[in-house]
């Protein structure tokens, strides 16, 4: 195996990094698919590309599809371990034009649509970045 490619799917992380792992990864993917495919009370991809295009990120179709895409796949990146740093790579990414673009303004607390819940994220993912899957992961097992 190469270096690159052991560096990309090791992991010094436990069992707690495990768990956060899966419940934000659990996020994204809901997330996501409210995106994407309207679940959970979503709007679509059209409903999501027309707010986009609102607030200034456009091509409105293009970016729904980039971030409902890095959302809800890598979200299933996270909940089962596999390829766990580059998901959480793209969705650190995403959370920062998530905040940048549409939270940032609103202050700190989510109830005024601040940054609370996206910074929360970010913690949980910036973690996976730097430390791993954690040991229940599929990156683990290819890794040995």
């Amino acid at each position: 195996m190469s270096k690159f490619i052991q560096i990309l799917l090791s992991t010094r992380a436990g069992y707690g990094l495990t768990l956060l792992r899966i419940f934000v990864g659990i996020i994204f993917a809901a997330h996501g698919s409210q995106k994407l495919f309207g679940w959970f009370g979503g709007g679509g991809l059209a409903g999501t590309a027309q707010w986009m295009e609102s607030i200034g990120l456009a091509p409105g179709t293009l970016m729904a599809l980039l971030s409902g895409g890095t959302e809800f796949f890598g979200g299933l990146a996270l909940i089962i371990g596999l390829l766990a740093r580059p998901a959480a790579l793209g969705l650190s990414f995403t959370l920062l034009v998530a905040i940048f673009s549409v939270h940032i303004h609103n202050g700190l607390f989510m109830a005024n649509n601040g940054y609370e819940f996206a910074l929360a994220l970010l913690g949980g993912t910036l973690a996976v970045l730097i430390e791993g899957a954690g040991k229940l992961s599929f990156d683990r097992v290819i890794a040995r």
